[in-house]
């Protein structure tokens, strides 16, 4: 008994081991492809530790990363395309979600289908209609088409999440607040609102996620450099070949890890603690 106790731990930390290094080889790779001053294409070869350490390409990189196009400008199309798609998409969303999650109206259960359905949908499938839409209402090569687009794709999967926040909300705590005099929108505003916080927030930063990532499809909605965003410009560096050094692809990446971190570190005390102790009596 003993050792077959034995047997299942040691297969239970090798498969651990064996996920960690799928985990974390591609992320090594990347650190060393960014400081290996050696390169001057494309890596020919696998090494564990940069050939030659070098800085350089983080300064390249913070200049002008793509073409003639700076930096701040890059992260700045990121930020507003990521930050708006995600705004717009909680705050549809969480209307919606709470109308389904608290409500009983016709189509109800067809409605709810059709949403999963579009969150399971390729992006692809969207392209004509968006690109038809927004070029009928002339913004389909501005920041805020692209926003638009982005957060068409993140709404569906936003409802669903959202949904399941407000209905985890019991629903005698929304009665109390109908006895003290609260309509439906107070109700939803001071009780159901705050205590679905935690998957709202998860929500959110899915939706930023996928906008901040996001790369092959923005480029139908862009047609000038001033409006390319950081995923965009890694993926023309990487289509350009050995136009540039890699090691310059490897700084860029890192350098745009760095927002998301950021953000995780912000909420996962906050979200931890909310998902795993929060109760309607908070």
């Amino acid at each position: 008994m003993r050792k077959n106790i034995w047997f299942k731990q040691i297969i239970t930390q090798l498969i651990l081991v064996i996920i960690g290094l799928y985990v974390v080889l591609p992320i090594w790779g990347i650190a060393r492809l960014a400081f290996d001053g050696s390169l001057l294409s494309r890596a020919t070869e696998f090494r564990l530790l940069p050939k030659v350490f070098a800085i350089d390409s983080f300064f390249k990189v913070l200049d002008k990363p793509y073409q003639s196009v700076d930096f701040l400008i890059l992260i700045r199309n990121s930020m507003i395309v990521s930050i708006g798609a995600a705004a717009i998409a909680l705050i549809l969303g969480a209307s919606l979600a709470y109308a389904f999650a608290r409500f009983r109206f016709p189509g109800q259960k067809p409605a709810l289908f059709i949403l999963l359905l579009s969150a399971l949908l390729p992006p692809v499938a969207f392209m004509t209609p968006l690109y038809i839409l927004l070029s009928i209402l002339q913004i389909r090569t501005t920041l805020l088409g692209l926003t638009i687009v982005y957060a068409t794709f993140a709404l569906p999967f936003c409802i669903w999440n959202m949904r399941v926040g407000f209905q985890s909300v019991s629903k005698e705590l929304e009665e109390a607040a109908f006895l003290d005099g609260a309509n439906n929108f107070l109700s939803f505003w001071y009780v159901s609102l705050p205590l679905a916080m935690p998957l709202i927030a998860v929500a959110g930063l899915i939706a930023f996620l996928m906008g901040y990532s996001e790369f092959a499809i923005g480029w139908l909605f862009v047609s000038k450099a001033d409006t390319v965003t950081l995923a965009m410009s890694i993926y023309a560096m990487v289509q350009s070949g050995n136009a540039q050094p890699w090691s310059m692809l490897g700084s860029l990446l890192i350098i745009m890890s760095i927002p998301v971190i950021v953000i995780f570190l912000i909420l996962q005390k906050t979200l931890l603690e909310r998902m795993m102790f929060a109760s309607p009596s908070d």
